[in-house]
């Protein structure tokens, strides 16, 4: 069996969206001679600045940050390609002897970063763009729904507006006979690829909230309805998988005049608190996440110290 000192050692920043991530891991990465990796599946698209809350041009030019606007907004991306792509970054920065900080709000990611994760081969071209024509006309809902019956639990993991995991589901269960659900579990996640520590950032509920709320109404202020103006007018489909994200399906709402200025910016303030809960939902399951508040650095530095020196980064 391969030792386990000889794998490389990451550190991992996780937590709810709004609570400080970013700020501390530029701390800690600058302190330990690292670079980060976002681990944020909609800051890994380009153009979408504003809406996916990425560092700041002052922020990304104190430490290196690697999968921050990388793909187009129209292309397919997932956990599995994120976990290659990543981890191709943290064999590189290995190489060089350079700490990885693996950054982000995605638990998906970061496990499937951590683990591997189960990449469908089943595809059929023909079959996606039958199912793509049943969404078009039929409508996203009536698509929704025989996922619904058919995978019950994959419904439960997507958002109803999420037309291409909803599509992307039902292909693989129409192809194998199987569930995305039971697919997944058969497979499982494997043994850890890296050593790591997990931090996960905690605060009050309340106060986390009310970040949140200051988060959306600076994401307005700094222009997010010229953003999704913008994608639109550069030729973005409306029903692209990242334009139906929180923040750019709200304000599609409110071009569409579906919704006045102060329901949309109420709207996402909610749904984005929502979200939060759900980020802390997921990162509770894991038994080896190390709960910390962004405003004890010092204590957070010490781990990261130890855990760099006993697990070196190649």
């Amino acid at each position: 069996m391969e030792n386990l000192i000889n794998r490389p050692g990451i550190v991992v920043i996780c937590g709810p969206t709004g609570i400080g991530k970013t700020a501390l891991a530029i701390c800690l990465a600058e302190a330990f001679g690292g670079e980060i990796i976002g681990a944020d599946s909609m800051q890994v698209y380009r153009y979408m600045d504003i809406g996916t809350a990425k560092p700041s041009l002052a922020e990304l030019g104190r430490v290196r940050h690697h999968m921050i606007g990388v793909i187009d907004p129209a292309s397919p991306y997932d956990a599995a390609k994120y976990s290659r792509d990543a981890g191709s970054i943290i064999m590189s920065l290995g190489s060089q002897h350079r700490a990885p900080f693996v950054v982000g709000g995605t638990g998906l990611y970061i496990k499937a970063l951590i683990h591997g994760l189960f990449e469908a081969g089943a595809s059929d071209p023909e079959l996606r763009r039958e199912l793509k024509h049943t969404a078009e006309t039929r409508g996203r809902d009536w698509l929704y729904q025989r996922l619904v019956s058919k995978d019950p639990d994959a419904a439960g993991r997507i958002h109803p507006n999420d037309t291409y995991r909803i599509i992307r589901a039902l292909e693989i269960y129409e192809l194998t006979g199987r569930s995305m659900s039971e697919s997944q579990k058969s497979h499982g996640f494997g043994e850890n690829r890296f050593e790591t520590l997990k931090i996960c950032l905690v605060i009050d509920r309340k106060e986390l909230y009310d970040r949140i709320n200051r988060r959306v109404e600076i994401m307005i202020e700094q222009g997010l309805e010229d953003e999704v103006r913008g994608l639109l007018a550069m030729g973005y489909s409306r029903n692209l998988r990242p334009m139906q994200s929180i923040g750019y399906r709200h304000m599609m709402d409110y071009i569409d005049g579906n919704m006045t200025l102060d329901e949309t910016i109420s709207t996402l303030k909610r749904d984005t608190r929502r979200y939060a809960k759900r980020q802390f939902t997921w990162f509770k399951k894991d038994p080896e996440m190390i709960w910390q508040t962004p405003d004890g650095p010092d204590e957070i530095s010490q781990r990261v110290k130890a855990f760099l020196e006993l697990r070196p980064c190649t």
